[in-house]
């Protein structure tokens, strides 16, 4: 194919993913897909691993082992955007119930370049040598997709990489990267806090335990904890995203629920939040009188997301190399999580994972500051907003460059390549 139909076939394979995302460990179409494409690319393909996942390996002579890693799930999410190919799509939440999906975060971005990438890597065998070790992971939202394929055997049925390399699509620059070495992406820690109270009518609330009041005061005292208890030198944060309770105007109910999430990228930190919010929901449940003692439960957990010093530093030379000057910032450290680092903790190996941009870039022209940068950015749509929409280019195009670039930084051609045939 011409470049011009490889650009089209991959916009429309991106398209295609993005009008049809899965939840968590149901990713069956999107595994299909990937399964299929890397097939006729003449990577040894397996699935099934760790629920849904796909590996795809291809090797090319002597050298490393490069692991390129795609997220593939998409969120509970009701779309937005007003796109001609935006999700209609429905799934089956962890609870059972019915809910809209959509890929609010971009793994459809992820995916498909990582597409890309293969292909690259298969067509032009002279310029690299070694193995790709291509995984398409499931399930990162639930921050269990990564640990589930290592517990399925990922890196004694294929081998442990001695790099791992993957991106995330997020509101910078369209054409620009975010690579920063050390801490990178916070930890994550998400809490179902179930609040006890004692039910009746809503006319009589002396005879009640109001678990809808103690909900409010707990969200509120909440909002204390890192103005008052983390040190402007540190940082954490913490959210309630979600509360439940009652199902009508003159009923209290019996319980009410709170979802909330933190993120911190030191361990003491992490402590202290942790300490902080079990003691607030313990002290509000005894102010209010609850008949039970309160439940505070770990749902999901991802662990400080830490770039290699030295081998981002390689990484980012093959960049400036590879895509010019210029084309890679510092992003600071993201308070997002990923469980990527999970497979290269596992793995012993380096971990390099870097920011692709998605945005428009006509948006941010004649920003040349970083406080002006922030400011382009704090109006536009996040991830997980129902509003996320990554320009396709030149996201895609700069995606696939950089995993390229990334993959043959890390399997020099010096022991001989094998040229396509």
């Amino acid at each position: 194919m011409s470049p011009a139909d490889v650009l089209a076939d991959l916009a429309n394979t991106y398209r295609d993913l993005h009008e049809h995302p899965e939840l968590a460990f149901a990713e069956r179409r999107t595994a299909g897909i990937v399964a299929e494409r890397l097939d006729a690319l003449g990577y040894d393909v397996t699935t099934g691993v760790g629920g849904t996942g796909v590996v795809g390996i291809l090797s090319n002579g002597p050298g490393p082992t490069a692991l390129l890693r795609a997220d593939m799930d998409g969120l509970p999410v009701l779309e937005e955007t007003g796109l001609a190919y935006a999700s209609r799509a429905r799934g089956t939440a962890a609870d059972g119930s019915e809910t809209p999906v959509m890929h609010a975060c971009g793994h459809d971005v992820h995916v498909t370049c990582l597409l890309g990438a293969a292909a690259t890597l298969a067509a032009e065998r002279h310029t690299w040598s070694g193995t790709v070790q291509l995984v398409f992971q499931p399930a990162e939202e639930v921050g269990g997709g990564a640990q589930a394929m290592i517990d399925d055997g990922l890196l004694e049925r294929f081998g442990r990489p001695d790099v791992v390399l993957g991106q995330h699509v997020g509101p910078l620059p369209a054409g620009t990267l975010g690579l920063r070495r050390g801490p990178a992406f916070a930890a994550a820690d998400m809490l179902r806090i179930v609040l006890h109270g004692r039910g009746g009518h809503g006319s009589r609330p002396e005879t009640t335990v109001d678990p809808i009041v103690m909900a409010a005061a707990t969200v509120m005292r909440l909002q204390t904890v890192v103005s008052r208890e983390i040190a402007g030198s540190e940082s954490a944060v913490l959210t309630v995203g979600a509360l439940h309770a009652g199902s009508a105007g003159n009923v209290i109910p019996d319980r009410a629920e709170l979802r909330v999430s933190m993120r911190s990228y030191s361990p003491d930190v992490r402590a202290r939040l942790v300490a902080a919010v079990e003691r607030i929901v313990r002290a509000e449940a005894a102010a209010s009188r609850a008949p039970q003692d309160p439940e505070v439960i770990l749902t999901e957990s991802f662990p400080v997301l830490v770039n290699d010093h030295d081998a981002g530093t390689r990484t980012l030379d093959g960049f400036d190399r590879d895509l010019g000057p210029g084309h890679t910032m510092d992003p600071g450290q993201v308070t997002g999580s990923e469980d990527v680092g999970v497979l290269a903790t596992a793995a012993g190996a380096p971990l390099v994972y870097w920011l692709l941009g998605g945005a428009d870039p006509a948006l941010f022209a004649g920003v040349e500051s970083r406080g002006g940068l922030g400011r382009v950015l704090r109006g536009l749509p996040s991830n997980h907003s129902p509003q996320f929409a990554p320009v396709i280019e030149p996201t895609l195009t700069t995606g696939v460059a950089a995993l390229v670039s990334a993959a043959r930084t890390w399997l020099p051609v010096e022991g001989g390549g094998t040229a396509p045939a």
